[in-house]
């Protein structure tokens, strides 16, 4: 057929060039492939004879039907029984494959093990606790001393009640702080600092008495603290002592558990614990835990600033997007009748969390909301997801996760189903994107849709000559100049206690309360999420503690557009504070950073390049479909599956799939391949499957055919035992497959391990019903040794198993998978694209 300009027109050329090599590979079948269908026919037919004639023959002899109902019940219980034993060695053999990693599981959930035990990247430093066991009593003289001396006078200006406070007794036992494990990162770091990860276990007898008020005492004998803090060793130098400073801090927020004595014994029982450890653990969180951090310079030209509140490295988005296949806690009729869940999720990153809203009554939740997270170390910080069902009295945990943002800095934008910890079943679903933190203006892009564009880091370092209260700011303003005659001559008042409310809008922050001083120093450090950077402005009001009602000794209002054309888009100075004294400042650094989505780049996986040696072309064989439905490759010889144009030579071809990879493949190879449709020999209502079919003109299901979006996905664990010499092929789940009605699709998995194609090599799973994303957790076998293995490839076909009466086919989806590109003795989990190769859609 022409065009009116002559040309002719690719696609209808394709498929009659199609249609003329289907018929071709039809004829060109050899009677050796003919008689191999009869004989496995046969043999299903004698299968079929031999179940069925002891039906026949105990109706013909006019037996009573007992007899077949008791034959049935013994078979059944026959099979039942094989199963449980079956599955018991199963999980014998399993345990025997993986007994490290089940090991470590079982152990790291009824014990507190060494991280070292569980990690291999993290190093056993006995050397460290031998120095530290020699040091203990050291650092015991040095602790007492420095909470008489520091720690003492801080909680006697704390509060009135508080002014007899006295430690009278101070011993941190004989059972020194352990280091557990210490892991060094080696890589994603600058090469003038060294980042060292310690997890830090102490399980004392410190004994510690104070005296508050008396006769009232209090005290602690005995705390167990647990956590993992980072130490950064920067920046190098040339010189002694070759590191600048030393950082200090801890990634998540430790636990604790105190045993507490005299009057606080009271702290002990159900109703305080809780709340005085979380009270404790509130003050180490403002202090050590991240974005505060403990800071050692060692030499003078090392800026504190920079080193307590560094830019941190950039902002994760979090979409939570919907969850799945949760567990019902909510029941009815005294547990009788098992009902649902109002489950609510909740996220935190550090010291930063939200809750989400609460659906009720649905063990499929879709929340579709959006979090911002500020992220101050990757690899080291980790999005905590957990999930709840929303009662009255006490609500029920549904499952959590952990996912290190380290893995979104790299990946850059992650939107996968999180199976939940802790919990029998349930998935969360989440979308990841990571924000680079830029410094030019011109990348400014304000969102529509309420999202930030841009974060405010403020670091807080002092401020100097503030007034002890409000009725001298006024005295100031009428007297000018006279005021401080007049003070000199008035009754003398105390400092102020002050703290710093910062604020961007409505989100407002608070510093830590400087006790008794007009020149109060916070070091503190402080994120904002900018969303009109034109139109808002920092606000820093300077208060007095316990006084809410009373004014600000002092305010400052910084404009962010200000920051805009500031150099490195920074304000580091000294402000003068309004409605304050004449000679009162404030010192800040304010940091303006454009947030910028880094867009993750195509994944290309190239295959080598096919060799120059020449193949015959198999008259008996058709070459294997390309991954990609849209691009076909050629052979020498026409075959059912090839274009409409065969090569006499090899030549590579590139096949792209939809999430824009590229496959190599060369026409030599797919030639040595069997066909990767795997439909069935005979027709679809026969239980016999090979690797041909004779009714290939038989097509798709009009919605297939129709469908131009994704066919879903395929999860698999592929895994070689080497103590049993089998290859394991686990089938987990597949996602998003494709939906045949409105209640789901019937499917399960069919599977090839190349060249066996035979249907006595067919394996299969079991019918998931009325779902897109099945679960199968479905295990198969193959013995076979390593390098054979390395040599073969499996077909895994997802199909409809509803269409019993029909021609159609029954393919989903499909996929090839060569053993040759896998890690067969780490094993490999990998989610795969399913595609329907030759896939004939209408015009």
């Amino acid at each position: 057929m022409a065009s009116v300009d002559g040309q002719t027109h690719p696609r209808v050329e394709a498929v009659h060039g199609e249609s003329a090599s289907m018929d071709d590979g039809a004829e060109k079948l050899d009677s050796s492939t003919v008689n191999r269908v009869l004989m496995e026919f046969l043999a299903y037919f004698g299968r079929a004879i031999f179940v069925l004639y002891p039906v026949y023959l105990t109706g013909y002899l006019g037996l009573s039907i007992s007899w077949v109902l008791l034959c049935m019940l013994m078979a059944a219980w026959w099979k039942k029984n094989r199963q449980t034993k079956v599955a018991r060695i199963g999980t014998a053999i399993d345990f025997v494959d993986n007994e490290n990693q089940l090991v470590n599981k079982e152990l790291s959930s009824a014990l507190q093990m060494a991280s070292w035990v569980q990690f291999p990247e993290v190093e056993k430093v006995d050397w460290i606790n031998k120095v530290l066991q020699q040091a203990w009593p050291f650092f015991g003289m040095y602790m007492e001393k420095l909470l008489k001396q520091n720690i003492q006078p801080a909680i006697r200006l704390s509060s009135p009640a508080l002014k007899m406070f006295t430690f009278t007794k101070v011993h941190f036992g004989n059972i020194p702080l352990k280091i557990t494990g210490m892991k060094v990162f080696t890589h994603e770091v600058d090469h003038r600092q060294v980042i060292l990860d310690l997890d830090i276990s102490y399980e004392g007898d410190a004994d510690i008495n104070a005296d508050v008020k008396p006769p009232i005492t209090a005290g602690v004998k005995g705390l167990k603290f647990y956590g993992t803090m980072r130490v950064i060793l920067e920046p190098l130098i040339e010189q002694v002592p070759l590191v600048g400073g030393v950082t200090f801090f801890f990634i998540r927020r430790p636990t604790l558990q105190i045993n507490w004595t005299g009057m606080t014994n009271l702290l002990d029982s159900p109703g305080f614990s809780s709340l005085s450890e979380e009270t404790i653990m509130d003050i180490i969180a403002s202090l050590m835990v991240l974005p505060n951090r403990m800071c050692v310079p060692l030499i003078d030209q090392v800026k504190v600033d920079q080193m307590r509140f560094p830019l941190p490295r950039g902002v994760v988005r979090v979409h939570l997007l919907e969850a799945r296949d949760l567990m019902a806690m909510d029941t009815y009729m005294l547990g009788l009748v098992k009902g649902k869940s109002d489950p609510y999720a909740t996220l935190r990153v550090g010291n930063r969390h939200f809750k989400s809203k609460i659906i009720k009554e649905n063990l499929h939740p879709k929340w579709n909301e959006v979090y911002e997270f500020v992220v101050h170390e990757a690899p080291g910080q980790e999005l905590e997801v957990e999930l709840w069902d929303d009662d009255t009295d006490k609500d029920d945990f549904l499952g959590s996760y952990r996912l290190d943002l380290g893995k979104v800095k790299k990946e850059l934008e992650i939107e996968e189903w999180f199976t939940l910890e802790k919990i029998q079943n349930g998935e969360v679903r989440l979308k990841l994107q990571w924000f680079s933190l830029k410094s030019d203006p011109s990348l400014l892009r304000e969102s529509g849709d309420g999202f930030a564009c841009a974060m405010l880091a403020v670091y807080l370092d002092n401020a100097s000559n503030l007034p002890k209260d409000q009725n001298e700011i006024t005295e100031q303003q009428k007297h000018g100049k006279q005021a401080k005659e007049s003070r000199l001559t008035k009754k003398k008042t105390a400092c102020p206690d002050s703290f710093v409310e910062i604020s961007v809008d409505k989100d407002v922050k608070k510093s830590k309360v400087a006790y008794a001083s007009k020149d109060p120093v916070w070091e503190q450090g402080f994120t904002f999420f900018v969303h009109n950077v034109k139109t808002q402005q920092l606000t820093v009001q300077i208060k007095v503690n316990e006084k809410k009602t009373a004014a600000p000794l002092g305010v400052l209002n910084v404009p962010l557009s200000r920051l805009l054309n500031a150099s490195d888009m920074t304000l580091d100075q000294r402000f003068q504070l309004e409605r304050s004294g004449v000679n009162s400042q404030i010192k800040l650094k304010a940091t303006l950073r454009i947030l910028t989505l880094e867009k993750p780049p195509p994944k290309i996986v190239v295959k080598p390049p096919p060799q120059d040696k020449p193949q015959k072309p198999q008259t008996n064989q058709g070459s294997v479909a390309p991954v990609s439905a849209a691009n076909t490759s050629s052979s020498a010889a026409p075959s059912p599956d090839s274009g409409p144009a065969g090569h006499s030579s090899p030549a590579p071809s590139v096949a792209d799939n939809r999430d824009g990879f590229q496959t190599w493949q060369s026409t030599s190879s797919l030639s040595n391949m069997r066909r990767y449709d795997s439909h069935s020999l005979l027709s679809d209502n026969s239980i016999a499957s090979s690797r041909f079919d004779l009714s290939e003109g038989a097509s798709y299901p009009e919605a297939i055919r129709q469908h131009q979006g994704s066919f879903g996905e395929i999860q698999l664990t592929v895994r070689y035992a080497g103590l049993r010499n089998k290859l394991i092929v686990l089938v987990n789940s597949c996602r998003n497959i494709f939906r045949f009605s409105d209640s789901g699709t019937d499917s399960y998995v069919r599977l090839y391990f190349l060249p066996d194609q035979s249907w006595m090599h067919r394996k299969k799973t079991h019918v998931k019903k009325k779902t897109v994303n099945p679960v199968f957790d479905h295990k198969f076998e193959f013995d076979v040794s390593l390098q054979e293995a390395q040599n073969r490839k499996l077909d895994v076909s997802v199909k409809n198993g509803k269409m019993f009466h029909s021609r159609e086919r029954k393919d989903i989806g499909m996929v090839m998978i060569e053993l040759s590109q896998l890690d067969l003795v780490k094993g490999v989990t990998n989610w795969y694209e399913l595609t329907l190769p030759g896939l004939k859609k209408s015009s």
